[in-house]
């Protein structure tokens, strides 16, 4: 007698054991995914790249007045300006996208202005916030703030245009 080839006999995965392992493998892409949550990752990238400059700009600053034997720049403010060339359009209020600043100064503080002491030998060029152009900030508004205070004579920045309701500035 001869056998028929049943069912049973041919070779693959059964439609039950392809719907777990796609199952399995679907937990296991949300679970990485979650994890890494790359909108986190690259707001903590701008955060970290915002105290950076600040970091920068101020060592800058204070190299001027160790160099120039306790004199401020030249065009250092008193009262909370941004940095940049622009003559103005620089004042700034507190709002979702700029929640760290408030600048009432429409024009902006050029610490690079090549007139006096200025900052021209300690940066190469001054930093401009990660948000860019399409943020708002370029040469002209860099989209952070500096301000001396007149009494004890501490310099503070600060970024206009953090993310994930963070408040950077750096004193010294």
């Amino acid at each position: 007698m001869k056998q028929v080839n049943s069912i049973r006999s041919i070779k693959g995965f059964t439609l039950i054991e392809l719907l777990v392992a796609l199952t399995i493998i679907v937990i296991l892409a949300v679970t990485v995914y979650a994890a890494l949550n790359p909108a986190q990752r690259l707001t903590d990238s701008k955060n970290a790249r915002r105290v950076a400059d600040l970091s920068e700009i101020l060592t800058a600053v204070h190299q001027s007045v160790v160099d120039n034997k306790g004199t401020y720049p030249t065009n250092l403010p008193t009262t909370e300006t941004q940095l940049g060339s622009g003559a103005s359009g620089c004042a700034l209020t507190t709002t979702a996208s700029t929640p760290g600043c408030t600048i009432a100064a429409t024009a902006c503080a050029d610490l690079m202005a090549d007139v006096g002491q200025d900052l021209i030998p300690y940066l190469g060029s001054m930093p401009i916030d990660p948000v860019g152009t399409a943020g708002g900030a370029t040469a002209a508004k860099t989209g952070y703030s500096i301000k001396r205070d007149s009494t004890t004579g501490i310099v503070t920045l600060k970024a206009c245009y953090t993310e994930g309701g963070t408040t950077i500035s750096v004193s010294r």
